[in-house]
């Protein structure tokens, strides 16, 4: 399901992604600037192969699967996008365009009724927090993406409205 992103934002976010990447000495080709395109513009996140069937709708000449898996693995290291452990699915980075430093401890909000992803930061102390309580019980994260599952606003509103 397409977001409604206008192309002109579109066009700033995919300009901001070939300058982070050319920061870091790599190119945004045409087969990145599609597949994140194509992130961008999802509603919710998407796997792999939910990518590389958009990808293939909108041009002529196909791309194996391996190519689009090559190219999420880009597009994470240039942490353009990010990879949900809990469904296996990439959503598009929302700090793209920002001008602030992108955070490693980044938390994801998944919606169970629209399936949304929202983005959003841990503060150092709830990190500092999360680590305390796992060294508690002497388990150390490798990792603090954290994908916590809810109701987002639009659909409380309108289980609301249903009742």
């Amino acid at each position: 399901m397409k977001k409604q992103v206008n192309p002109k934002e579109l066009d700033v976010l995919l300009r901001a992604a070939e300058v982070a990447c050319a920061e870091n000495g790599a190119r945004l080709t045409q087969r990145r600037r599609q597949v994140l395109s194509e992130l961008m513009q999802s509603s919710s996140p998407l796997s792999a192969y939910e990518v590389l069937d958009l990808c293939n709708r909108s041009t002529t000449s196909t791309m194996p699967p391996m190519s689009v898996y090559r190219i999420l693995d880009f597009l994470e290291q240039q942490q353009l996008v990010h990879k949900l452990s809990s469904s296996s699915k990439y959503v598009a980075c929302a700090h793209i365009a920002c001008d602030h430093k992108h955070f490693q401890k980044t938390h994801f909000l998944l919606c169970d009724g629209c399936s949304s992803v929202e983005e959003v930061d841990a503060t150092e102390e709830a990190s500092e927090a999360l680590e305390q309580m796992a060294k508690t019980v002497g388990f150390k994260l490798t990792t603090q993406q954290f994908e916590l599952s809810g109701i987002c606003t639009a659909c409380q509103d309108s289980a609301g409205e249903g009742l």
